[in-house]
This record gives C-alpha cells, structure tokens and sequence, in this order.
C-alpha cells in the first residue's frame, strides 16, 4: 500500500517511469515548477493528514524542486503561477537562498519587489522589522495563491507584539487553504496564543478543530502539550464535559494518554480536581487498574488526593506501584508524593506539645502565659530588645521559648531537611 502511495506521488511528480517504454512519463527538464509545488503540496498535505511514509518523499522533492528552480531558463517566470510557485515554496521548508538566487536575476521584474523583500528578511531571521509590512502584503494577497502562506508567516512575526492581530492573520490563512499543512499550523499555533493570552474559550475551540482535522498529524502531540497546558493553567473556567467533548473525536489509546498527560501535569501543579477526573477517564479507558496504564491512572490519581482527608488511602496506592513500572520522572514524583504524604500523616512528639515553664523565684513553675501575665505587673519594666536584636548573646527565634525543646528543634530540623529533597525532586522534574 505504501509502494503504491509512493509510485501515484512519483506520477503526479512527472518522475514515474513508464513499465511499458522505461523512459520517464514527463521529462523531469521540461516540469515547470507550478506543477512541481502542486505535488509537494500533495505531499505535504498528506504527511499532517496521517500518511508520515509520505516525509522522506517530502524532502526528496523539495530537494528536486530546489536544482529545478536554480537551473530553469528565466523566461519561465513569465508565467506568474511559477512565480507564485517560488515565493510558496520559499514558505515551505524550501532553501532561502534559492529565493535570493531568483530574486538577484530577476531583469525582468517578475517577482514583486515588496513581497520578494518582506520574505528574504523573514526567512533569514529577522521578520520582526517588517512585521507591518508583511501584515498589509498578506491582507493585500490574501485572494492570491500565496495568500494563506503569506497569512501563516504574518501571523509568526506578530505574535509578540498583538496576538490578536495574529489569530486574525491565522484565521485567514485557514479560511484560504482548509485541509492543508497551512491550516494545520495555523490551528496548533492558534492553541499557543490561546494558552499564552488566557483565551479559553477560543483555545477550546481551536483545540476541537484540530482533534477533528489533524489527529493523525506528526505534530499531534505539539498540539497534546498545548492542550494539557490550556486546562492545566486555566482549570477554573474549563469544564470537565468540555474535555471530555473534545477528546471524544480521538481513538481510546490516544484518548487515554491525553487522560494521563492531564492528570500527570494537574497533580504537579496541585490542581486536585482536574487531576483526579482525568486519572479516572484514564483509568475507564485502561480497562483495570492490572496493566501498565491502569497503574498510572491510579498513580496520578494517587497524587492528587494526598492533600485531602483520602491521603491513607492515597499513599497505600501510591506505595502499591512497583517501581518498575514508573519512568524515572515518575519515580522522582513518586519518591516526592511519599515524603509529603509522611510528613502529614506523622504525628507531632509528645514533647513539642508541653508548654514551656519559667521558675519562680519561690521554687514553684508556671506557664508562660503565667509570667507574660506576672511581667505586666511589674512597675516600669525594663524594655527587651527588638526583633532581630540580642541583648548581649546570639539572636532567638521569635518566641524564644521553643529553644528550651530540643525535641521540637529536632522535628524542624528533620522536616527541613526532607523539603529541601523534595524541593530538588520537582526541580529535577521541572527540568
């Protein structure tokens, strides 16, 4: 099936050689390049629409068009759908400086010098110093073939400075070029404004459209991260019936792994509710909790409960979890969740909860309160020193009292110790 894909891009690439005479069914000199772009578009097209065996075709192509473009006669170009045919493929992942080749033999004058321009700045790195201008060439073309291309890379350079301004340029370059490699872009780039600028709504909107169109696009899972990040950061104003709608369009295996991404980055970022809904979609999708996906569903899930009144229950799961079974970022996040989890369920030493006891000059004891109340007695005290000030030793805690318990000095010397190791799990896991 594959071969068979590849010998119909080769005839529509003109490259086919004929069974019957073994010669080429179109001398690949005399392919114009109009007709050369229309099938790296097919190509390209097909590779974001599912068929990645289509790639290395890709390049091949891109390749061929790029010795084409360099060795044709000149008087080509008097045809503008060649022109527009360089300047696409300029847009395309081709070699820029092929465009500056074209453009530096131009006698004639068949490429626009403004458009010509406003792309050998974009392509070589510096697009926001004509970001203007590419706005008004891609509003001006936007009815012409290089339109939607000029839209996407418009779109690129004005993010910055107006999202806005980009989503606009974005939403013309999918209304030009539907089902293509542009709009597949122009969506999963929508998304990343939408994340970036707190758009939920039309994050959401984008995202359904993308699920709908380009499930099977190798840049799927880019998109799956901006997703995961739209729900994560924004969890308060998305509900879980809008998930669950969205995700609905995909298979159960992806479904299942958007689930986990979710609840993995929820329960990193404390956010309880949407960490425990998506490990249970997750855990449904799994089947049981006996396979590996399960395990993380119930992991995840785990996670997220230990900052509520379920933390036993919570930490028997996550103990439960053969550590095999894990990543070695998970086990990182693992090993965290089980110190937080032993330091809430430990129960405070018996001696930190006495009260701390002055003596009297009489023999007897008496509580702090006690001595506080004592000293308000005293006619014109002697004033103490101020925070952070030692009368003639070394500084005290606020308090100073707790310095008379070594057990709880102990304790806090313990659990700083332990936070300080969790705080270098999740900075590992950060990074």
């Amino acid at each position: 099936m594959v071969r068979h894909h590849q010998r119909l891009l080769l005839l529509l690439f003109g490259l086919a050689v004929s069974p019957a005479t073994g010669v080429h069914a179109e001398d690949q000199e005399d392919i114009v390049p109009y007709k050369m772009l229309r099938s790296l578009q097919f190509v390209q097209d097909s590779v974001v629409l599912g068929d990645h065996s289509a790639a290395e075709m890709q390049r091949f192509m891109l390749g061929t068009i790029d010795q084409r473009l360099r060795t044709i006669d000149p008087s080509v170009f008097d045809d503008e759908r060649n022109v527009d045919a360089a300047l696409i493929y300029a847009m395309s992942g081709g070699n820029p400086e092929t465009l500056e080749y074209l453009v530096a033999r131009d006698v004639n004058g068949h490429f626009d010098n403004r458009v010509s321009d406003v792309l050998r700045k974009y392509l070589s790195g510096k697009g926001l110093l004509v970001a203007k201008s590419l706005v008004e060439t891609a509003n001006e073309y936007k009815d012409k073939k290089i339109g939607p291309y000029l839209a996407l890379v418009g779109g690129n350079v004005t993010i910055a400075k107006s999202p806005v301004e980009a989503l606009k340029l974005y939403d013309q370059a999918r209304l030009y070029a539907p089902g293509t490699i542009v709009e597949e872009a122009a969506l999963r780039r929508s998304v990343s404004i939408c994340v970036e600028a707190g758009m939920v709504d039309k994050g959401l909107d984008y995202s359904q459209r993308y699920v709908r169109r380009f499930l099977h696009s190798p840049y799927a899972s880019q998109f799956a991260d901006l997703f995961v990040s739209l729900l994560v950061n924004h969890d308060h104003e998305v509900k879980p019936d809008d998930v669950v709608n969205i995700l609905s369009f995909m298979d159960e295996a992806r479904q299942r792994e958007v689930y986990l991404r979710i609840a993995r980055a929820a329960a990193i970022a404390g956010k309880g509710d949407l960490a425990r809904m998506a490990a249970a979609r997750a855990q449904t999708l799994a089947g049981d909790s006996d396979n590996a996906f399960g395990a993380l569903a119930d992991f995840y899930g785990g996670m997220a409960a230990i900052p509520t009144d379920k933390i036993d229950a919570a930490t028997k799961n996550i103990e439960s979890i053969p550590e095999q079974e894990l990543s070695p970022r998970d086990q990182a996040l693992r090993a965290a969740a089980k110190a937080i989890a032993e330091q809430v369920l430990r129960p405070p030493e018996p001696a930190s909860l006495t009260q701390a006891t002055t003596p009297k000059s009489n023999g007897q004891e008496i509580t702090s309160e006690q001595a506080e109340a004592d000293q308000g007695e005293v006619p014109n005290p002697v004033p103490g020193p101020v925070v952070g000030e030692s009368a003639g030793g070394p500084p005290s805690d606020v308090g100073g009292q707790q310095d008379a318990d070594p057990s709880f000095n102990a304790f806090v010397t313990s659990s700083r110790s332990q936070l300080d190791e969790i705080d270098g799990l999740l900075n590992k896991e950060s990074n």
